[in-house]
């Protein structure tokens, strides 16, 4: 009954972090269980590495609060041999078994690829009936999973959407070290001339330039990076903590790389991007920064990238007006 309580509860978080930390929950309360972690893979450089996401501590489960990496507690996966034996293989999970305690891993695969592994261990050798159960909790948990995940792509880019953002945000910005010259950027990309796009060409080509763009987008940002369509033409990029010269390169690397396709039919495409700080305030704020150096971008030439405190800090703003979605910002 408890078990089913669980479950009732597990399906009815909305997001994945909450959800993560409900099926933990779910397996603490089946017999002999005396650890579940959540564990996360990350590929920096050529290595691929693991921590610790979500775990359980002196009764209760915690989250990690460090960006993954200045985590002190990611290790290589190869330290996780038998782990790194299932994903390789692309199984369904992996064991391991010595004198003192039983070990089971379940990654969660989504769209082939593994980017979360739940791990349990318990004091008993697993049997069938004890596998069964933990198996049939983890598949509604993947399962319920990819049903929120589908919930907040883009059907189009299939790029997380607009409904995502705020959340997201306010863990990157909660992630603004001491340091004031690291911290997590947003940046805004715009498709200059777009309308003329679809205007000349027809929106099946304008739509074909809006997947290739997302395309350029995924290849030029890693996996630390989270990228939105917010709609129209109009992207988000997420950026962990950096230097703003970092930050401005990888955008101008991005910038040159669109430049320089050649986009079927259409030919030459070029993008705006304006971007800000993302420190501790309200997301309207910081958008509101990025979407002023954005307009100043597309004022002054458009195929460029602005950074909103090197505008302020010259007095290029003024007083000018930008609109974002349905909040106006002066």
């Amino acid at each position: 009954m408890h078990l089913l309580q669980n479950l009732v509860q597990m399906t009815g978080q909305r997001d994945h972090l909450r959800l993560e930390l409900s099926v933990l929950s779910t397996f603490l309360q089946l017999p002999h269980i005396t650890n579940v972690r959540a564990l996360e893979l990350l590929k920096l450089g050529d290595q691929y590495w693991v921590r610790p996401r979500t775990w359980y501590e002196a009764g209760q489960l915690v989250a990690a609060e460090q960006d993954f990496a200045n985590d002190a507690q990611r290790i290589p996966l190869q330290a996780l041999p038998h782990l790194q034996a299932c994903i390789a293989h692309k199984a369904q999970q992996a064991q391991h078994s010595d004198a003192h305690q039983h070990t089971i891993w379940l990654p969660v695969w989504m769209h082939e690829q593994v980017h979360v592994c739940i791990e349990i261990t318990q004091s008993e050798p697993f049997n069938t009936h004890n596998l069964d159960v933990i198996t049939g909790v983890f598949n509604v948990y993947q399962n319920y999973q990819s049903l929120l995940d589908y919930s907040e792509r883009d059907a189009l880019t299939d790029l997380l959407n607009r409904k995502t953002f705020d959340e997201h945000l306010l863990r990157f910005a909660s992630a603004v070290s001491m340091q004031t010259e690291i911290q997590p950027w947003l940046a805004v990309i715009d498709i200059d001339h777009f309308k003329l796009v679809n205007d000349r060409f027809g929106h099946l080509f304008g739509d074909e330039v809006l997947i290739l763009v997302a395309n350029l987008l995924r290849s030029a940002f890693g996996p630390r990076h989270r990228i939105f369509r917010f709609g129209g033409e109009e992207f988000v990029v997420l950026m962990p903590p950096m230097a703003k010269e970092s930050a401005q390169a990888s955008l101008e690397a991005f910038r040159a790389m669109v430049a320089r396709h050649d986009f079927p039919q259409v030919g030459q495409v070029t993008v705006s991007v304006g971007f800000a700080g993302a420190k501790l305030c309200s997301p309207v704020e910081i958008l509101g920064q990025a979407d002023q150096a954005l307009y100043y971008a597309k004022e002054h030439g458009r195929n460029r990238v602005c950074h909103f405190e090197s505008l302020q800090d010259q007095g290029l703003l003024g007083g000018s007006q930008v609109s974002h979605a349905d909040v106006e910002l002066f």
